[in-house]
């Protein structure tokens, strides 16, 4: 065996159609391994979209004049800001495709989502780059005024800071997939995904319990394996959480938005139904998936052949 001898010749009993379908974490890792090399390279088209944010370092360091060096750091800032949400919802096109078991072309896809949800998906992202800033200027202000007059009440406006930046990252997960995958409008979009933050709580905080602990890896990575950090970002982190994101909440989605609005037509969710469910029960040919017996090889020998 191996890749070279692979044996061609032989036939297996072939997939049944009515077999079983995996769930959960088979499922998830299924698709993974399936989909791995496109996942890399969903991550890299992503990484092209922070490099404003990677030259803010260098910029700081050699652009002298303070002027100047404020005016490119703004220009670079919001760069990123106006582009970061329609590059999710680029990647959250793709990473619907994977959940759902649809091909897709990666780079194609992406840049469809891209462009058809630049508008609301740029709001979207502002809105996250605003709430990001006020929790951060939050965790670094509201501590000190607290040491300063000796009052524990600057806490709760710090807890309440980072209550309001958990369910905005919740609504995250719902957003952006609500976004590629129906017409809403903007405000109904905002509303779906704030209700839906609560409705499946559990499982959101256990979304972002997976996605913490992913980014605890690469922050250990850039403290202590520099090199090896700068080697796995491209590849790899925002999109294997993203994944874990979507892969967790589409079903949410379908459940609630998605399965309702065909119900209510009268029409079975396309994204769930079976293409065998299709096919009249009164077919010539019967699909043999999973029963036929296995093609033997013919032996080998002189002679002449028979076609």
């Amino acid at each position: 065996m191996g890749l070279f001898n692979y044996d061609y010749e032989s036939a297996g009993p072939g997939i049944a159609k009515n077999a079983p379908q995996k769930k959960g974490l088979a499922l998830f890792f299924d698709i993974f391994y399936r989909e791995k090399w496109k996942i890399a390279g969903l991550n890299i088209l992503f990484f092209i979209f922070f490099i404003p944010v990677i030259l803010m370092l260098p910029a700081v360091y050699y652009i002298k004049p303070p002027y100047v060096c404020i005016g490119v750091l703004a220009v670079l800032f919001l760069i990123f800001t106006v582009n970061i949400g329609p590059a999710l919802a680029g990647m959250t096109k793709v990473m619907r495709f994977f959940i759902i078991e649809r091909h897709t072309f990666v780079m194609r896809d992406f840049f469809k989502g891209y462009k058809q949800n630049f508008k609301k998906a740029s709001i979207i992202g502002v809105l996250d780059v605003l709430v990001a800033a006020s929790a951060y200027a939050g965790y670094n202000v509201y501590p000190d005024l607290a040491q300063l007059y000796n009052s524990k009440i600057f806490y709760v406006p710090l807890i309440l800071t980072f209550s309001i930046a958990l369910v905005a990252v919740m609504m995250n997960y719902y957003i952006f997939l609500m976004m590629t995958a129906t017409d809403l409008s903007l405000k109904n979009l905002i509303k779906n995904s704030f209700a839906l933050a609560f409705v499946s709580l559990k499982q959101n905080i256990i979304t972002t319990v997976m996605i913490v602990i992913l980014g605890s890896i690469m922050v250990i990575l850039l403290l202590y394996a520099v090199p090896l950090f700068m080697l796995v970002m491209p590849f790899f982190p925002a999109a294997l959480m993203w994944f874990i994101a979507c892969f967790n909440s589409y079903p949410v989605i379908q459940k609630y938005v998605i399965d309702p609005f065909y119900a209510e037509k009268g029409e079975i969710n396309p994204e769930k139904a079976d293409v065998f469910d299709e096919i009249d029960e009164e077919t010539v040919f019967e699909d043999m998936g999973g029963k036929e017996k296995p093609i033997e090889k013919r032996a080998k020998g002189k002679g002449k052949h028979i076609s």
